[in-house]
């Protein structure tokens, strides 16, 4: 007889809690959501199987996200988790220069500091970020199509796989500007590279290569993106090293004096193609598309497990300490970086502000007037 006398509703429902566009845009600062055909081995799309892109639009900030920007990528993990034509999403941003710098310090210095509860909401909607891209039922890769510091580097890191211009580099900021590395730097790096190397890139604010950070076992894929005529160039800012048979091993740390001047200058007037970048995106979608779909996640989420182990043992109680925080090192770090166009310099006196704890002074806004820069005579 078969089963066909079971009484069964053919509609297919929609689990989606974010509907619509309204956490979505085209005009910066926002997050954008588009979705693109899987490209397959021969270079055609795929009928009705696409990746998800999520891209943050805040170019002229280093796409830096505020609090609408976070919105929208917890938005569209969501949508893109529950979404069945979706094969994997890729977490990007516009243009060449930066994937993501973190916070936007702008709204930080002006609205968020010494408003700890204010601060406290906020940094409980980055949880839901962070979380939302950990917990997406899809495959995330996070396409580093420029510079990915600070809580750009947090977000980053809770994708599952990094593809990365050469050209980009990462790194922390907090200590530098006024706050600690804890929206999931603390938990991730740890796994990610030695714990001296991860205890050095969360203190001391270095900028790393992506080839720095490919040999440490940090991204997936370090790729060329500057095209002189017909000829790929990688980087020439990091030290390269031949192999007899004419091949090359890249070291990845930074070149120093004239040879990096020489070559910054050469990165500044170069042509930057993401042809080689975004191919290297369509291979791994293709080689996701030919996997079984409910083995590839369960994969996937038991590696993230110990990743999501550390988050989930610090994430609250790092909240509250940020929050609690804004009222005084971060008011005087996001301040002086807001008003570095004014003082012309981004950080505050931290030898007079060490001096002045050493003497047991109050941190109220007579110590903070005597850290901060003063505005640079005009005249």
């Amino acid at each position: 007889m078969g089963l066909e006398w079971l009484p069964r509703e053919d509609e297919i429902k929609d689990h989606a809690l974010y509907k619509g566009d309204q956490y979505f845009g085209t005009e910066p600062p926002c997050t954008g959501y588009e979705k693109k055909p899987i490209i397959d081995d021969k270079g055609n799309p795929v009928k009705g199987l696409y990746s998800a892109w999520i891209t943050l639009n805040n170019p002229r900030q280093y796409n830096s996200y505020t609090t609408d920007m976070v919105k929208g990528v917890i938005a569209g993990f969501h949508n893109a988790s529950l979404d069945r034509s979706i094969v994997a999403v890729i977490f990007t941003a516009v243009g060449d220069k930066a994937f993501c710098t973190g916070g936007n310090t702008k709204e930080y210095a002006e609205y968020y500091s010494k408003r700890p509860n204010e601060y406290g909401e906020y940094m409980e909607l980055f949880n839901h970020m962070v979380d939302s891209i950990m917990f997406c039922k899809k495959p995330v890769i996070c396409r580093v199509n420029g510079m990915r510091i600070a809580g750009g580097q947090e977000i980053g890191m809770a994708a599952d796989l990094a593809v990365s211009s050469d050209l980009a580099i990462y790194g922390q900021a907090g200590p530098r500007h006024g706050s600690a590395p804890d929206g999931g730097s603390s938990d991730f790096l740890p796994w990610y590279l030695g714990i001296e190397d991860a205890m050095w890139n969360c203190i001391s604010c270095e900028m790393w290569s992506a080839y720095k950070m490919k040999r440490l076992g940090f991204i997936t894929k370090a790729v060329p993106v500057i095209k002189d005529g017909d000829k790929w160039i990688r980087n020439p800012q990091v030290i390269t090293d031949k192999y007899v048979d004419g091949g090359e091993i890249v070291y990845g740390e930074f070149k120093s004096g004239d040879e990096m001047k020489k070559a910054r200058a050469y990165v500044k007037e170069a042509k930057v193609d993401f042809t080689l970048l975004d191919k290297a995106i369509d291979d791994i979608l293709w080689r996701f598309t030919n996997l079984f779909p409910g083995c590839l996640i369960k994969t996937i989420d038991s590696i993230r497990a110990k990743k999501k182990f550390f988050w989930d043992y610090s994430k609250n109680y790092n909240r509250h300490w940020l929050a609690t925080n804004m009222a005084g090192e971060a008011f005087l770090g996001f301040h002086a970086f807001n008003t570095k166009k004014i003082t012309g310099r981004d950080v505050i006196d931290f030898v007079k502000f060490r001096q002045l704890i050493a003497e047991g002074a109050y941190q109220d806004d007579e110590l903070f007037e005597k850290v901060l820069g003063k505005p640079l005579d005009k005249d």
